[in-house]
């Protein structure tokens, strides 16, 4: 027996009837032969871990705009938060880990520089809006591997593409990487926005933190023990009425008084100019997109520009920006 059929036959005896079989995916668009020693699943762990897209999200904001401190939680961060809730989670409801991971870890991989404020300024691109969830689903179908894709399975990029509240993940386990996805950034969110003094303790909703706890280790514990405790015996991953009521207000709260109109936001303007002024300077200038961000044709073109500034770091946009429109220093001796 192949070590890949005994993981998929254990997986058999102990998940839950719930639980996505890597045995019975749906497979890839691209079928290839299966591996000896890994389920599919966890192939597109692998492949996903080591592409270009994901190294890239250690230097992608998160809440705080190409943030200096050391402490900060990035994109990178952040997803390795949601992978570890997810599977936390998973085992404890014994559901596939591997699949959960693989979501967790893929699901942020289309996010632009500048988090949330990239995705409104390369809307203005687009015909529609451009959602970083969609992207992420582009990235891993097309973008990486020179055009080739990761070529995931069915269960990862749909997980992938309805970890936002837009839609809703086919598998049990995507369910709870979207939910995982909002206990870490409503939590690590107010611990960055107290370390960078934009609120304090006694800002913070009183009935959140007296039943939650106030450190974020405490809250996210007990968010995982309510979400464990009230999936348990259904078909659907939720919290109670109680620790949803309780998330909304911190949602909620993070919304007034961090998200909009706080010193984070204050470079807001700047940072939508930086990117309306790189797509501005591409549309101008085609042929000096890189050759895998070139357009087939002009309809395509749009397209390729946000492609190609979504996929840049906070860091490299900056960059890119200081080259193409601030005049050198020179030094005369």
């Amino acid at each position: 027996m192949l070590i890949r059929e005994r993981i998929e036959k254990t997986e058999r005896e102990i998940l839950s009837p719930r639980a996505a079989l890597a045995a019975e995916t749906r497979g890839r668009e691209r079928p290839e032969a299966p591996c000896s020693i890994r389920t599919e699943y966890q192939r597109d762990r692998d492949r996903i871990i080591h592409c270009k897209s994901f190294r890239r999200l250690k230097h992608k904001t998160q809440v705080f705009l190409a943030p200096e401190g050391d402490h900060y939680r990035t994109r990178l961060t952040h997803t390795m938060e949601v992978a570890q809730i997810s599977r936390t989670a998973a085992r404890a409801l014994q559901l596939n880990e591997d699949l959960t991971e693989a979501i967790a870890l893929g699901h942020d991989l289309g996010h632009t520089p500048f988090g949330h404020i990239g995705e409104e300024a390369l809307s203005e691109y687009l015909p529609g809006k451009f959602k970083h969830n969609e992207q992420s689903l582009r990235v891993v179908d097309l973008l990486e591997y020179d055009g080739q894709g990761l070529n995931l399975t069915w269960e990862v990029r749909d997980g992938i593409l309805n970890h936002t509240g837009e839609g809703t993940p086919s598998t049990i386990e995507g369910q709870i990487v979207r939910l995982a996805d909002r206990i870490a950034y409503i939590n690590h969110d107010i611990d960055d926005a107290l370390r960078a003094e934009i609120i304090v303790p006694e800002d913070l909703p009183e009935e959140p933190i007296r039943v939650l706890g106030f450190h974020p280790a405490k809250r996210i514990d007990a968010l995982v023990h309510d979400l464990v405790e009230s999936s348990m015996d259904s078909d659907t991953i939720s919290l109670g009425d109680e620790a949803w009521s309780l998330v909304d207000e911190l949602r909620d709260f993070l919304f007034e008084r961090v998200y909009i109109g706080s010193v984070a936001k204050a470079e807001t303007e700047k940072a939508v100019r930086v990117l309306q002024t790189l797509g501005d300077y591409y549309l101008e200038h085609v042929e000096l997109l890189p050759p895998e961000y070139q357009p087939k044709d002009e309809e395509e073109l749009t397209v390729k520009i946000c492609d190609y500034v979504a996929g840049m770091t906070d860091r490299y946009a900056l960059m890119k920006y200081e080259q193409l429109f601030l005049p050198r220093s020179w030094m005369v001796e």
